[in-house]
């Protein structure tokens, strides 16, 4: 028990914000503070994975990522394109073909950021991780990722009701993680069917399972296609916020442009847009 005075020298690094890659989010008060755990929530393909790498990579922070939804081909070439400014296929043509040691000096320049590439990583599995973490390098990580939040194998779920406890559960878990390493944690995950091809923007309703009590922060993205189809501008909702601003309805986004050649996402020129 403490004392108000006690609180604030106690509180160590929580409440901090981690660097953020986008002064559109910023403008919608949106600040990725350590201690705190929140959601990134779209359909397949939309791109959360590439914003949270995009997150990840920017500045220089201690990060551990949990990547049980991509292979370690997949994420490392998507790395390098982005800290590079390279073609993510020339990157990965080099990969394949052992011709990857020109990238290697970039890349041990992020040597605090860390990847685990199991499927299904249990919480015991979470908590070696970031152990030996401190074990090395005598900290814990300033963001920790978890992509997806269902691929934590929790030990099966039958039906929906006991799906929706184990996604509660699990926020509870990842909550409590934020708490104890002073982190910021993040889980990537799904959307409900009717927003699943991301093309329009998705309310706090729409976030699978209703998970929305625990996370301190919550955004949605849906896509913006260009004549050709493709993914050029991720669209970023604020629907739930309890440091700053929020719109529930998912209306009120910041875009960001997609390099689909180096995967590096920069704001649409600071923009804030608002859908009717």
């Amino acid at each position: 028990m403490y004392s108000l005075v006690q609180s604030a020298r106690i509180k160590g690094s929580a409440g901090e914000p981690i660097p953020n890659p986008s002064k559109a989010l910023q403008k919608l008060e949106v600040d990725f503070l350590r201690g705190n755990f929140s959601i990134m929530c779209a359909g397949p393909g939309t791109g959360k994975s590439l914003l949270a790498l995009n997150i990840a990579l920017h500045g220089s922070m201690p990060v551990m990522y949990w990547s049980a939804d991509s292979n370690a081909a997949t994420q490392l070439s998507r790395a390098t394109a982005m800290l590079t400014g390279h073609d993510v296929r020339e990157v990965k043509k080099a990969l394949l073909e052992d011709k990857f040691t020109e990238y290697e000096r970039v890349l041990g320049d992020k040597w605090w950021v860390r990847m685990s590439y199991e499927a299904m990583p249990t919480p015991a599995d979470m908590e070696a991780d970031l152990e030996i973490y401190y074990e090395v390098f005598g900290c814990y990580p300033h963001l920790c990722v978890v992509d997806n939040i269902t691929n934590v194998d929790t030990g099966g779920a039958g039906d929906a009701e006991s799906f929706t406890f184990g996604l509660e559960g699990m926020c509870e878990y990842l909550n409590d993680m934020a708490r104890e390493t002073e982190s910021h944690v993040m889980a990537l995950h799904h959307v409900t069917g009717e927003w699943s091809d991301g093309l329009k923007p998705i309310p706090l309703s729409g976030v699978k399972g209703k998970i929305g009590r625990v996370p301190s922060l919550i955004l949605t993205i849906h896509r913006e296609p260009d004549e050709q189809g493709m993914n050029r501008v991720l669209n970023i909702s604020v629907v739930k916020n309890r440091e700053g601003f929020a719109d529930p309805s998912g209306n009120t986004f910041a875009k960001m442009e997609l390099d689909s050649q180096t995967l590096k996402l920069k704001d649409v020129d600071n923009t804030v847009a608002v859908s009717f």
